[in-house]
């Protein structure tokens, strides 16, 4: 009977020794003599490699001679104890298959450290080296972790379109998408492009946020969550955007802005929690990187939290929660505003914080994470919940050690002439957003909802620094390739 396949990582946990078993993946290493060769031997399921043992006579040179670093290789053999250190167990190879050469003169990643930049232009291939391999399995334990939550509290998963005819942030850095001519697209009688001959029959564009639908589904169904990519045209080359990023973004009926509050806080609690049970070994790999990485930096630049205390940070402290107003005071009066080390002066009420801003809150001030509500409503968007006062709107901004803000969220106005008469204020045409607006004349109800980056946490889980490292292929100006 044929021996099948065992991933790796299976093989790395068993208790079974002298049995025959049947590894496949890609050689990391090789090295060794006439008498023994040395295989590292990785198929992604972990970020450890098995050793494979082979000995030339058995193997044969001809078959050795094509195991370069790179190669796609078949193995039979025992699963012994191992005679070297990192590992409990090894394969005594008595056969070896190659499926897949690669030609050490061309294959791009053999074994020695490569820059983050080199790597992105070959993305089609990083997720082989042991550090995207790393943040790629963690990415995909925090997507299940996501769902897991949300449907263990009973919230539906709720697909929201990716081509829509609004514009969710007012912001107008959209995709636009068409099927016209580019070169000769019909016009209108004022020499405008005609639309209405397009193939959606209006002007639409690659969305931004799912969120106004999202309410739709709330105010239906009661809890929902959207998961899903969301697309911005806007012209940033930072470390901190993408034009394509997956965005998380549950709508709750009958929430109001302490509940939305409360739920944000144990759903980025459960997030790191099970980052830290299920992520162990990508984590540790991660964390020693980046503390190599901190030694080489000068003493005043170095992270305060390893990334493991950093997740920690979350889960083991309450959040603060504090108004914007309030933070404000704390910020106006704070020695590195006094003394002028803020890169932006916090000169008074009105200022659109920045990172810098809301890191001070976490990592010096409070010294944990910390929930900002009631922010002025001229630097927030139309749908959130007016407050009496007038001024401020019930929005509430989620702050990490290192990233600064990582979630965004606020009870929606559900009073029907609170919300056209914000949009009015700002130029939001009423009959655009008529769909919209009859969930408010049709048994409006209080709710609620927030916004989860997933490329953000994504940077916070891994702790790599560039945004364009943590999704498989990054979407950038001037960058569409693979």
């Amino acid at each position: 009977m044929k021996t099948k396949r065992t991933k790796i990582a299976a093989l790395l946990k068993s208790t079974q020794q002298d049995v025959e078993v049947v590894a496949k993946g890609w050689v990391r290493t090789k090295r060794g003599n006439k008498q023994v060769n040395f295989i590292a031997l990785n198929d992604g399921s972990s970020i450890n490699s098995i050793q494979v043992v082979a000995d030339p006579e058995l193997i044969g040179e001809d078959v050795l001679k094509n195991i370069t670093t790179g190669a796609s290789i078949s193995v039979t053999g025992k699963l012994v104890a191992s005679q070297g250190a990192g590992q409990s167990v090894e394969i005594s190879a008595s056969q070896i298959e190659v499926l897949g050469v690669a030609d050490p003169e061309k294959y791009p990643l053999q074994p020695k450290k490569h820059s983050f930049e080199f790597l992105r232009e070959i993305a089609h291939l990083r997720p082989r080296t042991n550090t995207f391999g790393a943040v790629f399995r963690i990415r995909h334990a925090m997507s299940f972790a996501v769902h897991k939550f949300f449907n263990d509290k009973g919230f539906y998963y709720w697909h929201t379109p990716f081509v829509t005819g609004s514009d969710a942030e007012g912001a107008g850095e959209m995709f636009r998408v068409s099927t016209l001519d580019p070169i000769n697209p019909p016009l209108t009688e004022e020499g405008n492009i005609d639309y209405s001959k397009d193939f959606f029959g209006k002007e639409t564009n690659l969305t931004v946020s799912g969120q106004l639908e999202g309410e739709l589904g709330a105010l239906a169904l009661g809890e929902i969550y959207t998961f899903g990519p969301t697309f911005r045209a806007e012209n940033s080359n930072t470390t901190r955007h993408l034009s394509e990023f997956w965005m998380i973004e549950p709508e709750m009926a009958f929430y109001d802005l302490t509940d939305n509050m409360d739920l944000a806080e144990e759903f980025l609690q459960f997030l790191c929690q099970y980052a830290l049970d299920n992520c162990t070994d990508d984590l540790a790999f991660l964390e020693k990187r980046l503390l190599d990485e901190e030694k080489l930096k000068p003493a005043n630049e170095r992270s305060e939290m390893s990334l493991t205390e950093k997740l920690k940070f979350v889960v083991d402290n309450e959040f603060i929660r504090l108004t914007y107003t309030e933070a404000i005071d704390i910020l106006k009066n704070s020695k590195p505003n006094k003394k002028k080390k803020f890169q932006f002066p916090v000169e008074g009420w009105g200022t659109d914080l920045q990172s810098e801003h809301e890191r001070y809150l976490v990592e010096k001030h409070f010294k944990k994470p910390v929930i900002l509500t009631d922010y002025p409503k001229d630097i927030k968007a139309f749908y959130m919940r007016m407050n009496d006062d007038g001024n401020t709107v019930g929005a509430m901004d989620i702050l990490f050690p290192g990233i600064g803000e990582i979630v965004g969220g606020s009870q929606r106005e559900e009073r029907l002439d609170v919300l056209t008469s914000r949009m009015a204020e700002m130029n939001i045409p009423e009959e655009e957003m008529d769909w919209y607006l009859d969930t408010r004349r049709f048994g409006t109800a209080p709710h609620s909802g927030f916004g989860l980056g997933f490329e953000r946490l994504m940077i916070f889980v891994t702790g790599l620094s560039n945004i364009r490292d943590v999704i498989p292929f990054p979407r950038t100006p001037g960058s569409a390739a693979f």
